[in-house]
């Protein structure tokens, strides 16, 4: 089981739809896959998904009252994930150590959706992770927070995989890709485009991946999933998607 922790320095950059997409697309490839929102302050993957309201969360874990099996939901579409919760009351007795607990859980890849900024929960996500993966605009504020939570990541003798650079639209204002990479010092593995598609999964409350499968998003986010375990990537994978989206609509 890996561990990968999504972070970004600001939010809004995207971080919680590509840790949507990518846990889908790696579900996707036959991986045994569970979400986490470990952004406990302003947590969205519940609502991402369709969730607005749930007795059992990460929240309930952290302060000791439900075991972390007792977490998991099952979208629609198959993907495993822990919510965080909505209500301000469940913020207090939070005990982060009790991340430790995501080790109890079997699965192929655990995919921490982490807190923007480097406050507690951000670095509680850090300690937690095997790797990281660090998102960030083609902005220079983006790529300046993005920094800091590397020096932060690096503090902590963590392993950074690599940077993802989302809604790139390749026009004159943007800051090129070498010269992101250059300012990180580490390399873009994934560019996910600007793409009108991934604003009408969030309305469908579903993932990209699985409601517009041959979109540029979607096919980034695939493309991302084929390097992490180490596979060939194929594009257009439409009849792996079709056969996905199928076996979960059976009546």
């Amino acid at each position: 089981m890996k561990i990968i922790g999504i972070l970004s320095g600001k939010g809004g950059v995207g971080k919680t739809t590509s840790s949507i997409n990518l846990a889908v697309a790696l579900s996707c490839l036959g991986k045994e896959i569970i979400l986490i929102d470990n952004n406990l302050t302003t947590p969205n993957v519940g609502l991402h998904l369709g969730l607005t309201n749930s007795e059992t969360t990460i929240h309930h874990v952290l302060q000791g009252k439900k075991k972390i099996h007792q977490a998991i939901h099952h979208h629609p579409m198959g993907l495993k994930f822990i919510p965080g919760s909505l209500s301000l009351n469940d913020m207090q007795g939070l005990k982060l150590n009790n991340l430790k607990l995501i080790k109890e859980l079997n699965a192929d890849f655990i995919i921490l959706d982490g807190a923007a900024g480097l406050g507690k929960e951000a670095i509680a996500t850090i300690e937690h992770s095997d790797e990281l993966l660090i998102i960030t605009n083609p902005e220079l504020p983006a790529i300046t927070d993005a920094l800091k939570a590397i020096k932060t990541a690096e503090e902590l003798n963590k392993q950074i995989k690599g940077i993802i650079v989302t809604r790139k639209k390749n026009d004159s204002f943007e800051i090129s890709n070498k010269n992101i990479e250059s300012l990180l010092e580490y390399p873009i593995i994934s560019i996910i485009p600007e793409d009108s598609s991934v604003k009408e999964s969030q309305v469908m409350k579903d993932s990209v991946v699985l409601t517009h499968p041959d979109s540029k998003a979607a096919q980034a986010y695939l493309k991302l999933a084929s390097s992490l375990c180490n596979i060939p990537y194929y594009p257009k994978k439409e009849t792996l998607i079709k056969k996905f989206l199928n076996f979960f609509n059976k009546p």
